[in-house]
Formats: structure tokens, C-alpha cells, sequence
């Protein structure tokens, strides 16, 4: 039995293998990484860290890490890279790469089903899965972009990325952006991927598209999409050169997506 969907362990396989040419390739690894207050070498010792605690995750080793919220898990992520002073390229490099590895290793020997205790609340090794890719993509395409290298997210990895996205996004929501507000959103991205999410009540859910009248349909592409969702790109440059587009009974509602949610 093949515990993760069709394409994740490559995915996973491939952008650790990919994210791990980015950090050998760097000169030094004390240059600050772009719209983050971490060097190249705090941003791939952090990677190296985080693949670890999925490997020991998907293994049914508990790992305690934060209380899911964003304050808690920049503060978890701090503690740990403080107790780990390792910041040279090669070594961090193969430690991302052969811990991304560990966890393919220790995904397959488990329940698909059992439920484990993340940094971002209960999820099944599947969605486990998709959230080491999701959280590798983010970083890499840091790192990427601190040493001027073409970054590894594409739309398939992208797709992959959506049974967590879809399990975080309760998880995440930005208290004052909800408070006060109902509505239900249709988000497609470009090529056929589609969910929904309804807010109400001041709080979110997500599922599968069976909105039959959306209040607003969102059409995004799909790196665009997770680069605005991890906070790594503005939405408004990406909604004013059409690659996000919104439509239905209330439109409006569309710029306003985005700030309902704290990149974790």
C-alpha cells in the first residue's frame, strides 16, 4: 500500500533534491534572505530542522512544537535554530535533502489514516506529506530568490500543496479580517484545481467546491496563488496584472481573500 497520492514523494523527492543545489551553490551563507530577518544560513538550517521533525512526525515520534499559532511557531522556530549552530552549505544542504528523504522512508510504515500531532494541528500522513512539500516551497523559493536562482515551484507542486493548504486555512485565519463577515468563495486555479471556503460566524472552512452560487469566484494562478499564501509575493501586483481574477454576486469580496489569513 502506497501511503502518500500519486506524485507527492516525487515532489517531496525532487524539490528537496532541488532546494539542496540552491544552498550548495551559495558563496556565503550569512547573506540576509529577502523580506525575512534570517540569513541563507539560518533559512536552510531551519529547512534542515523542519524536515527532521516531519521525519520524526511521520514515524509516530511526537515532536512538540508551538500551539499551531503563527507567534508560537516563529517563536518554536527561534528556540530551535538558537540550539542548532550549524550554518555551512554542505552540510545543511545534505541534511535537507537526506531528512526529506527520512520522511518518505517513515511515511510509508504508517496508518494513511491515524491522525498526528503537528505544529499545525491534527493531520493524517497524506496531508503530513503535503505539508513538508508546502513548507519546503516556501523556503526554497527564499533562498532562491536570496541567490538570484530560478525557484522550484511549479503548478503541479503547487497542486499538491492544496490538502494542506485546505487543512490550515482554519487554522490561520486573521481574527479582525473575518470578524463580522459571511460569505462563500469558489478559488480555481488556473487549469482546473478548485475548493471552497466559507466564512461565517468568525470562523473558516474549507472543502470541495459543491457551492452552488458563490458569493464570489476567485481564478488565480497557481504559483501566484501559494506565493500569496505563504506572504511571499503582494497580492495587489498580482490581482493588477490579471493573473488573480474575481467574479460573481459579490466581487469585492475577492481583493479581500487574501487578508483573511497569517502566513504560518
Amino acid at each position: 500500500m502506497t501511503v502518500l497520492p500519486d506524485g507527492l514523494a516525487e515532489a517531496i523527492r525532487d524539490t528537496a533534491r532541488d532546494i539542496a543545489e540552491v544552498i550548495r551553490a551559495a558563496p556565503d551563507t550569512s547573506a540576509p534572505v529577502p523580506r525575512s530577518t534570517w540569513s541563507i544560513g539560518e533559512a536552510a538550517a531551519h529547512l534542515a530542522q523542519a524536515n527532521e521533525l516531519m521525519a520524526d512526525l511521520a514515524a509516530g515520534r511526537p515532536r512538540p512544537y508551538g500551539d499551531g499559532t503563527p507567534q508560537s511557531l516563529a517563536a518554536a522556530n527561534e528556540e530551535a535554530l538558537a540550539a542548532f549552530p550549524e550554518r555551512a552549505a554542505g552540510p545543511l544542504a545534505d541534511l535537507v535533502h537526506d531528512q526529506a528523504l527520512a520522511f518518505l522512508d517513515a511515511v510509508e510504515q504508517g496508518d494513511p489514516a491515524e491522525l498526528l500531532d503537528t505544529p499545525l494541528g491534527p493531520l493524517d500522513r497524506p496531508t503530513l506529506g503535503s505539508y513538508l512539500l508546502t513548507h519546503m516551497l516556501g523556503h526554497g523559493y527564499d533562498l532562491a530568490r536570496a541567490l538570484g536562482r530560478p525557484h522550484m515551484v511549479d503548478r503541479t507542486r503547487v497542486e499538491l500543496t492544496l490538502p494542506f493548504m485546505l487543512a490550515a486555512m482554519p487554522r490561520v485565519t486573521a481574527p479582525d479580517a473575518v470578524a463580522g463577515l459571511t460569505a462563500r468563495y469558489r478559488v480555481r486555479l488556473w487549469g482546473g484545481a478548485r475548493f471552497g471556503v466559507a466564512v461565517a460566524d468568525g470562523r473558516v472552512t474549507t472543502g470541495p467546491d459543491t457551492a452552488a452560487r458563490p458569493d464570489c469566484t476567485v481564478l488565480t494562478e497557481p504559483v501566484a496563488f501559494l506565493l500569496m499564501a505563504l506572504g511571499r509575493i503582494d497580492p495587489r501586483p498580482v490581482m493588477a496584472t490579471g493573473r488573480a481574477l474575481a467574479w460573481g454576486r459579490k466581487p469585492w469580496l475577492g481583493p479581500r481573500f487574501p487578508s483573511l489569513f497569517v502566513a504560518p
